[in-house]
């Protein structure tokens, strides 16, 4: 049975690889510190004998080594990462040390065991490194030019990878994702909130005029990818993974109160658009092109966003205790207004 490693497995998109990889018959080790996004009810109901956790930071060196030469994984997954883009204005710092420093550590344990065996990483990125796209969709040749502390972190360990492929010949693989939504999401992000503040009869709020547009993709759909990058993907590439449906902010809340009234869920009086002061350097539009992945490994998503939201809503519905168990460490405050 093939062994892999999957960083910040009890977070949001790596609870639900974890899933996926388990039902490929993977030995699945989860590394996870555990901070305000990673929740064990992720991963509630896995019995597996080829599942197990370990608590930790995947940049502890010592550690990373001791679990390597225990199971020998041929791939680690690193999903790992400080992610919401308001928290990198307020907190810039954490995410230095996640994104990069603790990224460093992993390609230099990676790059220690590469005369015993080859270990593929398989990274997850972001769209956002390439900046604001005004027009068109960015390729992967297209230049990096992040705003944020967040897409800056993801774009400097982007790079170290790369020089670590033509400088060790490490084998990696970078895939750099649209805004992910579906199970497990924490409720900083904006569907998740909007979700839970309509169950909750509370205000929606959304930054500026609601014009900024993003790119849209179950998080099905990217770990269908992440399995094909890991079989099929090419030593030092880059693969953008987008669905290619973008939405401007004020027409997706739109759509899910439309989910929610074809559902024939009853909407609270207090559930209205408010808008909002935007974040500081808030870019306005992401659009990938990810005809390499589409081409070379015949990968495409399967969920339109009006599925997708509608599954995304339906399980909300049916883990009320998705909310309770993770509130205390939901921050309710607006984040990302310090100058």
């Amino acid at each position: 049975m093939k062994k892999i490693i999957i960083t910040g497995g009890c977070g949001f998109i790596g609870s639900n690889l974890v899933r996926y990889m388990l039902k490929k018959k993977f030995f699945v080790i989860n590394i996870d510190k555990l901070t305000y996004s990673g929740n064990h009810y992720n991963l509630r109901n896995i019995n597996s004998k080829n599942y197990i956790f370990y608590k930790g930071d995947f940049g502890d060196k010592k550690k990373l080594k001791k679990i390597i030469n225990k199971y020998k994984p041929e791939a680690i997954f690193n999903v790992a990462a400080e992610t919401h883009v308001d928290r990198s204005i307020d907190s810039p710092e954490a995410f230095i040390k996640s994104n990069i420093i603790s990224v460093f550590n992993l390609l230099e344990v990676i790059r220690g065991f590469s005369k015993k065996r080859k270990i593929k990483l398989i990274h997850i990125s972001t769209d956002e490194v390439y900046g604001d796209i005004k027009s068109m969709r960015s390729d992967e040749k297209y230049p990096y030019q992040p705003s944020s502390p967040y897409s800056a972190s993801k774009a400097s360990a982007d790079h170290l990878i790369k020089s670590y492929v033509r400088t060790y010949n490490l084998p990696a693989i970078i895939s750099n994702c649209s805004n992910n939504y579906g199970n497990n999401q924490f409720p900083e992000k904006l569907i998740p909130k909007m979700i839970f503040n309509i169950l909750n009869n509370k205000t929606l709020p959304i930054y500026a005029k609601g014009k900024n547009s993003r790119e849209w993709i179950h998080v099905y759909d990217h770990c269908r990818a992440l399995y094909c990058l890991f079989k099929n993907g090419k030593n030092g590439n880059s693969y953008n993974v987008g669905s290619g449906e973008n939405l401007s902010n004020i027409q997706l809340v739109k759509k899910l109160i439309k989910v929610f009234r074809q559902k024939s869920i009853k909407i609270g009086k207090n559930v209205k658009i408010k808008f909002v002061k935007d974040r500081p350097g808030h870019d306005f539009r992401y659009a990938l092109d990810s005809k390499k992945i589409s081409k070379e490994m015949s990968w495409k998503p399967k969920l339109s966003l009006e599925k997708g939201l509608s599954m995304t809503i339906d399980w909300y519905l049916k883990n009320p205790n998705f909310f309770k168990r993770i509130s205390k460490n939901f921050n309710y405050k607006r984040l990302g207004l310090k100058l």
